[in-house]
């Protein structure tokens, strides 16, 4: 069985690219900076399901992507988290949040609407982003 995003991840994100373990995808919600991780293993709905070698690698992949954003975008604080509750595919969310942030200090899941990049934010966007998922330093 082949690894297969699931179809809701499919339709909100775009993808950016591949880690050692993890899928990037670029949540399409220009309000924040937000990217998420799907560890690439099929029927995985926890971090704990996964091998202690790939549990391990989550945690590199999952910091390296949390120092990169709130460096490239000058967080004032990194939300991470794998909810599921809507999809339940493993995936880890990673919002670049500041304190003049339309939500703060509350979390932002299900407090908006998303609002699709315009092709030119999406276009300065993935150049940004690409950058530091391909150099793969973590």
């Amino acid at each position: 069985m082949s690894f297969k995003l699931h179809p809701i991840l499919k339709k909100d994100c775009i993808e950016l690219g591949q880690l050692e373990l993890c899928r990037v995808l670029l949540m399409n919600d220009s309000q924040f900076p937000w990217l998420i991780l799907v560890p690439e293993r099929e029927n995985m709905t926890e971090i704990h399901q996964l091998t202690t070698n790939d549990q391990q690698l989550l945690i590199r992949e999952s910091s390296y992507i949390a120092e990169k954003l709130a460096l490239q975008f000058q967080a004032d604080k990194m939300n991470i988290a794998a909810l599921g509750n809507m999809v339940p595919q493993l995936h880890i969310h990673h919002v670049v949040r500041y304190k003049t942030d339309k939500a703060w200090p509350a979390p932002i899941w299900g407090k908006f609407d998303a609002v699709a990049y315009t092709d030119k934010e999406l276009e300065v966007t993935l150049d940004m982003l690409k950058e530091f998922i391909n150099s793969r330093e973590y």
